[in-house]
């Protein structure tokens, strides 16, 4: 029997605003409200709202978390301060990645772990699994909502809510603070390649606030647009953000998804190190490239990638990007192979289309 996908404290009001709503990783979330391109447009150039309370929150604490998380984590956590936010992985014994998430340091003893929606319960599991018994761990995820609002204005959304000057949050850090007279967290991270903030809130006051951010005067008649994730999924691919279940799975490491700034090896030992120091030493087979395709055609998850005839590679995802108005695509190919100007060619359902390699992110923005 099917089990029917859960729902976020906003889903309602999604409905009545007419999304187009669909399963994703078993919860049932907005996908678009008006246009892929629109929302896309309005995060870049202005604030865009996201609904991200699928993604799970997972609570740590105990005397013992800090030794644990560096043996959970790939990245080093021992020197991360209270207030500071870091992207890392969690690897399994053959080096493969469970998962990407953020780890928050909120006090000396207590931690959040943000993890992917689809790996929340393995993730739960392999926690549990190793975690010794003076960390304790309380998932959050169904009690609280938590809202990315992203782009240049976006400070102008949160700042009316917060207790606290956002602005004053440097990028990758976070603070306890109080939205709508109630205990959140508020962290300068995202999803998008634009600035912005994510708030974590209790679930019961989701919609109020959600209501109020959607109501921000932005100056020039302009309000912040609810964005589903159909444009999160080109704002994350022009900024060549990986997406788990595509540049990321447990067949992939690290080094392979060129991920090598997130994998702390020295004085350390974590799940799957010892792998990862033998592919680093011998060199990765394959790894994760930018692809411009040449003329109009959009290379999509799975085609192959070519070199000479001979299949060397495949997409893992790929759009027509709508700041740049050019086909673009990240994919894995043979490490000699992954060179800046490299020419290769995406089999588009039985025609060649010529491509090249590029640098990533395919877009930064201006600071």
């Amino acid at each position: 029997m099917n089990q029917s996908p859960a729902k976020t404290p906003l889903h309602d009001w999604h409905v009545s605003q007419g999304a187009r709503v669909v399963d994703f990783a078993g919860w049932s979330m907005p996908v678009q409200y008006t246009s892929i391109v629109s929302e896309h447009q309005a995060t870049r150039s202005s604030v865009g709202l996201f609904d991200i309370s699928h993604m799970g929150r997972v609570f740590l604490q105990g005397n013992g978390v800090a030794g644990f998380l560096e043996r959970l984590l790939t990245r080093k956590t021992s020197n991360l301060l209270p207030g500071r936010i870091r992207y890392s992985l969690i690897c399994n014994e053959d080096g493969g990645i469970l998962d990407d998430v953020l780890i928050y340091r909120l006090t000396d003893d207590q931690y959040l772990l943000v993890v992917n929606a689809g790996n929340r319960l393995k993730i739960l599991a392999w926690i549990e699994q190793h975690r010794p018994a003076e960390v304790t761990i309380e998932d959050r995820t169904a009690e609280t909502a938590m809202i990315a609002v992203q782009g240049p204005l976006s400070a102008s959304a949160c700042n009316p809510l917060c207790d606290m000057n956002v602005t004053e949050l440097k990028y990758y850090t976070g603070s306890q603070c109080t939205i709508g007279g109630q205990q959140a967290i508020v962290s300068r991270t995202g999803y998008t390649g634009e600035d912005g903030w994510e708030l974590i809130v209790p679930a019961a006051n989701a919609t109020a606030i959600w209501e109020q951010l959607a109501a921000t005067d932005l100056g020039e008649n302009r309000r912040p647009t609810a964005v589903g994730l159909g444009a999160r999924d080109t704002l994350r691919l022009e900024a060549a953000m990986p997406l788990y279940g595509h540049e990321l799975s447990e067949e992939i490491t690290p080094i392979e998804a060129d991920l090598k700034f997130a994998v702390n090896l020295a004085d350390r030992d974590f799940f799957g190190r010892d792998k990862l120091v033998d592919i680093i030493e011998r060199g990765p087979d394959r790894l994760r490239v930018g692809l411009e395709l040449l003329g109009r055609r959009i290379a999509r998850e799975h085609y192959p990638i070519l070199f000479d005839d001979v299949v060397v590679g495949e997409v893992t995802s790929g759009t027509l990007a709508p700041t740049l108005q050019r086909p673009i695509a990240m994919g894995y190919v043979q490490s000699g192979l992954a060179k800046e100007g490299q020419p290769l060619s995406v089999d588009i359902r039985g025609r060649q289309e010529a491509a090249k390699v590029v640098p990533l992110p395919f877009y930064r923005r201006t600071k």
